[in-house]
């Protein structure tokens, strides 16, 4: 009898919440299987190795998000628009992956050497290639200010979005969408009043 696809995913969520916590390399096979309620032999019967089950979070992550981003870029949009749902996106998935959002930030730039986890580094390019891309796109056509300089508007504008998964609760007051207007408010038309 084969592990029930449901019982697979909580435990997914729950190596996710152990290693967001606690880190990669400090994560042991035995604190995920206490973490679940389970011998940690059990764990063995539903993945072969932590790093499977940590590809498997991140691989989800980045699958869901660049099915998301692909049609935000495929949808022929404005620069503005494109970066409005690029935001959107991005809020929406630290709602459903926060834990493995954290980890990609926390663990990327070690895991990245590892061969099995080389699909990172393309990701960091093509997410590089997307927004800059686009910012360019804005600066061409005369809808963001040429004055900034793209790539640290770029890393900027990643760095802010991302970073919420250290504080964004799911279910709390307020909805990813939510938090993605007031953020591209902040972002697209600053928090001064006009004189």
């Amino acid at each position: 009898m084969s592990p029930s696809p449901e019982r697979r995913e909580e435990l997914l969520a729950t190596a996710a919440e152990v290693f967001a916590a606690q880190g990669y390399n400090a994560t042991t096979v035995r604190k995920i299987a206490d973490a679940a309620g389970m011998l940690a032999g059990s764990l063995y019967y539903h993945f072969d190795s932590k790093e499977s089950m940590l590809d498997e979070i991140l691989s989800t992550f980045l699958t869901e998000l660049w099915a998301r981003y692909d049609a935000v870029l495929a949808a022929g949009l404005a620069p503005r628009e494109t970066i409005e749902a690029l935001v959107t996106e991005s809020f929406r998935e630290i709602d459903r992956h926060r834990d493995a959002v954290a980890i990609y930030q926390k663990e990327s730039k070690h895991l990245v050497r590892l061969e099995r986890f080389h699909y990172l580094a393309d990701s960091q390019q093509k997410f590089e290639k997307a927004w800059l891309g686009t910012l360019e796109r804005g600066v061409a056509a005369e809808v963001f200010r040429a004055d900034l300089d793209v790539r640290l508007t770029y890393r900027f504008v990643r760095d802010t979005v991302w970073v919420a998964a250290s504080w964004y609760r799911p279910g709390g007051q307020h909805s990813p969408e939510e938090i993605a207007r007031q953020y591209l408010s902040m972002v697209l038309e600053g928090i001064a009043l006009r004189e």
